[in-house]
């Protein structure tokens, strides 16, 4: 094994208020669809209705994960981590004429 790989930290910055705007427009795009569904619902046109909350599902969800992904890829970030440097702490050494307290000070 190469003793020299780089080790790296992962942090996600990512925030509710990051995704917020998203949540909000894509539930006024649902809300628009149920309101364009009633206002198609009748007793001759109930295809049209379930046909037209199919198709905004189906083309809106796509580009609402594509959003969500890449704003949680946007704020991954990847920090090297510094090797812990050793330093080797030299004791003094004490001699016969001193006592352990005169040789630490």
């Amino acid at each position: 094994m190469d003793k020299d790989t780089q080790k790296y930290r992962m942090v996600c910055t990512l925030t509710f208020g990051d995704i917020y705007g998203q949540i909000i427009i894509w539930l006024i795009v649902i809300f628009i669809t149920l309101a364009s569904t009633l206002a198609l619902w009748s007793t001759t046109r109930q295809i049209y209705a379930l046909a037209t909350v199919g198709i905004v599902l189906v083309l809106t969800l796509p580009f609402l994960l594509f959003a969500f992904v890449t704003t949680l890829l946007n704020h991954i970030e990847f920090t090297p981590i510094e090797a812990p440097v050793t330093t080797h702490r030299t004791t003094p050494k004490v001699t016969s004429t001193q006592s352990p307290a005169q040789a630490a000070s």
